[in-house]
């Protein structure tokens, strides 16, 4: 799941299967969601939409309700008669209860939480986990915060140094990151800054809540002509050299040339 994650992941309402499709045909990746987008009425609909569906399983995760919740045990019972193997945990926080989680399940841990994030660390490193995710809002609610945005629409410090930890909590156990979602449809402006800035930081995709944002996102990700150039230059000009070499009026390392590998990877 992880090597064909994103860029764009997109949500949608597991009771509404109408717009499953659309979903996949717009998206990279579909998450499925069983908690916070479905009414606590509508979950035993929502569930029966995903035993009904007809969809590629391998392009789709499905969030479910927290560990220890009765309607997490009723969202893996549901799974089990499906194809649908990849999980996202909501408000993950409990290395030891994530790691005990039916081993069917591969899991893309939502580190959403105060302790979710001071955990990040250790969950990213469980063998069920393949990749973290960090949201905002639920973390300032955590907190007893009101905004995770200032005035500008920036968000606050708190909230970017979740970010980085999720992020940095993934890259060093080698699993895959998940920007949180832009919640300002009309802010095309901060969501295409988000994207290019998750993508410059090593995100291996972002999320996001209507179809209108994929295209934005995808743009984000791709690299641009000219990086595509340089990087392909670089690489050229790195097979005759021994370690370090100027490029282009710039010393290069092995760490510029990951940079440049990455560029070409996104490509």
């Amino acid at each position: 799941m992880s090597s064909a994650l994103g860029p764009a992941v997109l949500f949608c309402p597991a009771d509404r299967p109408e717009r499953f499709a659309t979903a996949l045909a717009r998206a990279d990746t579909v998450i499925f969601d069983l908690e916070d987008a479905v009414s606590p009425a509508a979950k035993v609909v929502a569930r029966g939409a995903l035993i009904d569906a007809h969809v590629d399983p391998a392009r789709v995760i499905v969030r479910v309700n927290p560990l220890g919740t009765p309607e997490f045990d009723a969202d893996l019972a549901t799974l089990s008669q499906t194809d649908f193997r990849a999980i996202m945990l909501a408000k993950a926080s409990s290395p030891k209860r994530i790691a005990r989680i039916d081993p069917r399940f591969s899991v893309i841990a939502l580190c959403e939480t105060a302790a979710g994030v001071v955990a990040a660390d250790k969950i990213a490193r469980l063998d069920n986990v393949i990749a973290l995710m960090w949201g905002a809002e639920d973390l300032v609610a955590s907190l007893g915060g009101t905004a995770s945005r200032d005035a500008r629409g920036r968000y606050r410090d708190i909230a970017r140094h979740a970010r980085a930890r999720v992020l940095l909590a993934a890259g060093a156990a080698g699993k895959a990151s998940i920007d949180a979602v832009h919640l300002d449809l009309a802010d095309d402006s901060g969501l295409r800054r988000e994207a290019e800035d998750a993508a410059a930081s090593g995100f291996t995709a972002s999320a996001c809540i209507h179809p209108s944002q994929v295209p934005t996102i995808r743009a984000a990700y791709r690299p641009d002509q000219a990086t595509l150039a340089w990087a392909r230059a670089v690489l050229t000009a790195a097979e005759g050299e021994r370690g370090v070499f100027a490029f282009e009026g710039r010393m290069v390392d092995e760490p510029i040339l990951r940079h440049a590998r990455s560029v070409l990877a996104r490509a």
